[in-house]
């Protein structure tokens, strides 16, 4: 499968696997719901998960997507970026999270003020996946 068919995978769907390095090397796995950019993968987490501690220890990260119908694959190799903790209800990384919401949700959010509260309350941040390469498999 070409590049661009793998990568059609991905920005197609929005909820994927997301697998990082363990400290003894054994993968943890997280399913996490995801938005697309021009190979760029963004998530928001927590800052006291798992997947946040082995991404900072060591930023290699894959994303498994499956097809809509179940019948194939893609996978997102990368390095992982994560911005700052959210800290302040008006800091860049909380404008960011509702701009992840907003690209995965399709809509707004009922009460951006209770959204804002609850992003810093999470400790969240964004998650950013560069992706450096693809492969995968569809029918």
């Amino acid at each position: 499968m070409s590049e661009e068919q793998l990568w059609s995978v991905i920005a197609a769907g929005n909820l994927g696997t997301v697998a990082t390095i363990k400290k003894d090397g054994r993968p943890q796995l997280s399913d996490v719901s995801y938005t697309t950019g021009d190979r760029l993968i963004r998530f928001s987490t927590r800052t006291a998960l798992a997947k946040v501690h082995n991404m900072r220890r060591d930023p290699r990260v894959s994303i498994k997507v499956t097809t809509a119908g179940g019948w194939g694959y893609a996978v997102a190799d990368g390095t992982a970026e994560l911005s700052a903790v959210s800290w302040a209800e008006d800091d860049a990384t909380v404008d960011e999270l509702i701009e992840v919401y907003r690209l995965i949700a399709g809509k707004e959010h009922p009460d951006w003020d209770d959204y804002r509260r609850a992003m810093v309350a999470d400790g969240r941040l964004v998650v950013r996946i560069h992706v450096e390469h693809l492969y995968g498999w569809t029918q």
